[in-house]
């Protein structure tokens, strides 16, 4: 299996992969084709692929911000069960963190996850990849370390239409397993610069921002 990173929109991986994310994903959680032209150009964003006999059969995408000094992980994809592409996926997203922050001679504080509440999504089947249940990938996340950040989260549309997205909790994985919380105004900056792509935002998700701005600190719970 090889992990590559697509930076054009005509490379013939990234058609694979944008078909995986509509068959994995529902509609408004998929930008569309030709939006992914100036992201996959931005230094600042890794979309990467598990290529297994030169099918696509995961992706990753992920950033690092050193202003910050945070990571975040926008998806991932596991396509197929028995190949241990989750595993693969994870440490080779690891490695290039890791090296990414260092050429700016920092330590990531932690890493950043939109994560399905599968309470709230459990008619969603996920293309029928079971490795791609909610419940699974939550619990799969909790292993990992990641927990859930004590507010009510929403996000705007990928479609840029406006509308809230309210099925997803925003959750935190800290380098510092004893961390307890985190900063509401790191947590309210990351957001404004993670959606500044997006100029349709819901009032919503503002009310959200100007509420984590009078809060000290938010809360990690457990998933």
């Amino acid at each position: 299996m090889n992990f590559v990173r697509i930076t054009r929109i005509d490379d013939p991986l990234f058609a694979k992969t944008h078909a995986l994310m509509q068959d994995v994903f529902p509609p408004e959680e998929v930008l569309e084709f030709s939006a992914w032209e100036g992201p996959l150009q931005d230094d600042g964003l890794r979309v990467c692929v598990a290529v297994h006999d030169g099918e696509v059969v995961g992706a990753t995408e992920y950033r690092y911000y050193p202003d910050l000094n945070v990571a975040m992980t926008d998806f991932t994809i596991v396509g197929r069960p028995g190949l241990g592409i989750g595993r693969f996926l994870y440490l080779e997203r690891q490695r290039d963190l890791d090296a990414w922050a260092e050429r700016h001679g920092q330590t990531p504080l932690g890493m950043f996850a939109e994560i399905y509440d599968p309470y709230r999504v459990e008619g969603h089947a996920f293309g029928g990849i079971k490795p791609m249940d909610p419940f699974v990938r939550r619990e799969v996340l909790s292993h990992l370390g990641y927990r859930r950040l004590d507010f009510p989260y929403i996000h705007p549309s990928w479609k840029n239409n406006g509308e809230p997205v309210t099925e997803l909790d925003l959750c935190f994985l800290p380098a510092d397993d004893n961390c307890a919380s985190v900063p509401a105004a790191l947590i309210a900056d990351f957001l404004t610069t993670y959606y500044a792509i997006l100029p349709n935002k819901p009032a919503e998700w503002q009310a959200m921002i100007d509420a984590l701005r009078t809060r000290e600190a938010v809360a990690l719970l457990p998933l």
